[in-house]
């Protein structure tokens, strides 16, 4: 008769990278993440260039030319990628906060939950404020 296989610390140093690995989840998740991370940053960045330029064009500017500058389909096209851009972006890094960070499983969720949902609603409010100014009469 043989004893069963106890796999205790001191076994530990024994096992393969690949044993000590298996059961600990998938890597696809996380690479998709960084990827993701990765393509919102450089999205971020022409955008937001754009932006610093044409609010630094729009300086002393009253509210109508504002309204009439974002009438123009491409700044509200523009304006509603760097909004929807921006708060995904943002989603994707608390996310690694919240994981890195809050070990309790209960907590983690409601925190992601939470920003989840903030994002979102930012991002619909934002978005809902340049499609009012673009479209209305």
């Amino acid at each position: 008769m043989t004893e069963p296989r106890i796999h205790s610390p001191a076994h530990a140093p024994m096992r393969s990278p690949l044993g000590r690995a298996i059961g600990l989840g998938s890597a696809k998740e996380g690479v998709e993440h960084w990827w993701r991370q990765r393509v919102t940053a450089v999205a971020l960045v022409p955008l937001t260039l754009w932006f610093v330029i044409a609010v630094i064009g729009l300086v002393g500017a009253d509210h109508a030319v504002f309204v009439a500058w974002v009438r123009s389909p491409m700044p509200a096209i523009l304006l509603v990628l760097l909004l929807v851009a921006t708060f995904y972006h943002t989603a994707l890094g608390l996310q690694v906060v919240i994981e890195d960070y809050i070990h309790r499983e209960g907590m983690r969720l409601a925190a992601l939950l939470i920003i989840r949902f903030l994002c979102v609603v930012f991002a619909v409010r934002g978005i809902f404020a340049v499609l009012k100014m673009a479209l209305a009469a």
